[in-house]
């Protein structure tokens, strides 16, 4: 009978500081994340220094909590995985020297883990992964379509030429004066009203699987300000709802045709946008009309920052031999494929 393989993850690539350890890659035997959302939404963003600052207070504590739930020891572990990027250099430089300083201490083999990759990953915790798959990542920093021929290999097929789907959400929700992070607000709100405001979709030249949305982020604004100098009010459900639309029918659209081409068996939804109602709804519909393609979406708690999502791709990389030295560093622009 082999031994279970447990990995201990972390993750400290923007605002949460977050530890895991989870068993073969598939099941979480425990999960600590420390949000910071309330120390960063006065300022309508993340402050990089704060979060750094917080990263440094937090990771002792979540890291002991992690092995306190995991009912573990160090020397029960088989290896640590660490984002490694992209993300804030500060905030990822504060788990980086804390996995090597674990490693180090205990002799455990390190791994460093591409934060979407990641992202991709906590589907895993989910369903088991069938190739060839397509993952639609949507969050803050990131919009990508990535294909994946087998466990590890990344073929970036589509990103975004400008905003990412996340970062209209907010800039949009700052315009009709809600609260950060925007996308819940706006999610929220577009529920509660009717997509009757014409948005602009950007599809960009056939056949392309690449994104904007800074357009129809400019869109939305001028709409407002217009509206404002005529005096004419537009409801900010209405406007929610138009906005989302716009962004759910690119995004959807170029999934569903990427799918089809690529002949892909399954469709992975990932990213911190994965968590907005209408998004996954959408999808489900569409995903559901094609022959042969499984759609899966992680639960809410696996599509914000987590050290899981790290720690399950991090099997993988440990598995296939994949080995960081202590001269691992933060790369805040590392990329994927």
């Amino acid at each position: 009978m082999e031994k279970d393989l447990l990995v201990l993850g972390i993750e400290t690539s923007c605002d949460e500081t977050a530890a895991a350890i989870v068993k073969n890659g598939r099941e979480i035997v425990a999960n600590v994340v420390a949000s910071q959302i309330e120390s960063h939404k006065r300022f309508g963003g993340v402050v990089p220094e704060i979060a750094s600052r917080h990263h440094v207070e937090q990771m002792t504590i979540v890291l002991e909590e992690t092995m306190k739930q995991a009912n573990l020891n160090f020397s029960d572990l088989d290896a640590i995985a660490v984002t490694e990027g992209p993300g804030l250099v500060g905030a990822l430089l504060i788990g980086v020297n804390a996995a090597k300083a674990l490693a180090f201490a205990h002799q455990l083999p390190l791994v460093g883990v591409h934060h979407i990759a990641g992202h991709i990953y906590a589907n895993r915790l989910v369903k088991e992964m069938e190739f060839p798959l397509l993952a639609l990542v949507v969050s803050g920093g990131h919009t990508e379509l990535v294909y994946m021929k087998e466990h590890g290999v990344f073929e970036v097929i589509g990103e975004t030429r400008d905003d990412a789907a996340g970062e209209a959400y907010d800039k949009v929700a700052r315009a009709l004066d809600l609260p950060y992070p925007g996308g819940p607000h706006i999610d929220r709100l577009a529920q509660q009203g009717k997509p009757i405001i014409d948005l602009p979709r950007a599809w960009l030249e056939e056949g392309s699987y690449d994104f904007s949305f800074s357009g129809l982020k400019s869109a939305v604004i001028n709409t407002l300000h217009n509206a404002k100098q005529r005096g004419e009010i537009i409801k900010r459900e209405d406007m929610a709802a138009s906005f989302q639309a716009s962004v759910i029918d690119v995004l959807v659209e170029k999934t569903v045709q990427a799918a089809k081409h690529y002949q892909v068996k399954q469709v992975l939804l990932a990213g911190g946008v994965a968590a907005n109602r209408g998004l996954r709804a959408a999808l489900e519909e569409r995903v559901s009309q094609l022959d042969g393609i499984e759609l899966v979406i992680p639960p809410l708690s696996l599509c914000t920052d987590n050290a899981a999502m790290i720690a399950a791709a991090g099997t993988v990389l440990f598995q296939k031999g994949k080995r960081a030295t202590m001269a691992l560093n933060a790369n805040p622009s590392l990329e994927l494929a």
